[in-house]
């Protein structure tokens, strides 16, 4: 089970740490990762991490603002999202799979949490 955290309404160039706490089974070996789905559109890949937390894999729209991470003790995973665009306002789910890191594709996933709302005023 995955379970999201951190969500909520901050302005426009702020920040939030989204968390994605893992239960039931460690997600240790698993590669974790971030999608987004706005309002009227399809869920799109955010970001993803390797099992052993030492590859990262961002979209074009994110990278440089957003950073992935991963704490194996803790069974948990983390989004640090900083200056934050009203165009990242979303449900953010996280994702965990034996699939590929390096890959923006939801199939590589087989866990999914229910998400967090994040909305980003202007």
């Amino acid at each position: 089970q995955l379970v999201e955290s951190g969500g909520g309404l901050v302005q426009a160039g702020g920040s939030l740490r989204l968390s994605c706490a893992a239960s039931g089974r460690s997600f240790s070996v698993y590669v974790m990762g971030w999608f987004r789905q706005a309002p009227g559109k399809e869920r799109e890949f955010v970001a993803s991490i390797s099992w052993s937390g030492g590859g990262t894999y961002y979209a074009d729209s994110v990278k440089g603002r957003f950073t992935i991470s991963r704490d194996k003790a803790k069974n948990t995973g983390y989004l640090q999202m900083n200056s934050l665009k009203p165009e990242d306002t979303a449900v953010y789910y996280c994702a965990a799979g034996y699939g590929r890191w390096r890959s923006a594709s939801a199939n590589e996933y087989a866990y999914w949490g229910q998400g967090t709302q994040v909305l980003v005023s202007s």
